[in-house]
């Protein structure tokens, strides 16, 4: 009867940790502009019409040296390519912005004439736990992003791992009941 008991809480504590594994895996890494990337040839209105982007998801800046992103800290700015009040500027080539929350986030590259060229991007991050698409918020210090063709290799990762923890446990447990 003991081995039973111990049997049945490895079986639900693997559950558990596949579980927690599984919710953790829902993180993505949105590649901005996709195949495109940062660049002055790609429609990010577009490339981001289609996507939701959630709290703890990451934007991917890859980029030539002719690039930077700025990060503007207000939708006027924005309209208007002010990228000399940015928030935040990079140019290592390949930049990464973390979504910490709910709300709209803009860029823009810095180059002289890019942004006007329609080089910028409005993100809007909505909740982790939702699953409607992006709302809009104006608030400029929030986290958000909008980007095209996205490429998740957090959530792939994650699942991976699940697989295997589920299967080391599966091994475990029918081990286990053949001793």
């Amino acid at each position: 009867m003991e081995k039973n008991a111990y049997t049945m809480l490895v079986f639900v504590g693997c559950v558990g940790m596949l579980l927690m594994i599984s919710t953790q895996g829902s993180a993505e890494q949105h590649v901005v502009g996709g195949k495109q990337r940062w660049d002055e040839s790609t429609d990010f209105d577009s490339w981001a019409s289609g996507q939701t982007f959630k709290v703890g998801d990451t934007l991917v800046f890859k980029y030539s040296p002719l690039h930077t992103v700025a990060e503007l800290g207000s939708e006027s700015e924005y309209k208007s390519c002010d990228v000399g009040s940015a928030t935040n500027s990079m140019s290592d080539g390949s930049s990464v912005v973390k979504l910490t929350k709910v709300g709209t986030r803009y860029f823009a590259c810095g180059t002289a004439g890019h942004c006007e060229q329609g080089m910028k991007l409005k993100v809007t991050t909505v909740s982790a736990s939702s699953d409607s698409s992006p709302s809009s918020s104006s608030s400029p210090s929030s986290s958000s992003s909008t980007t095209p063709a996205s490429t998740s290799t957090s959530g792939a990762t994650n699942l991976v791992s699940g697989l295997l923890v589920f299967a080391a446990a599966f091994m475990a447990l029918v081990n286990m009941l053949w001793l």
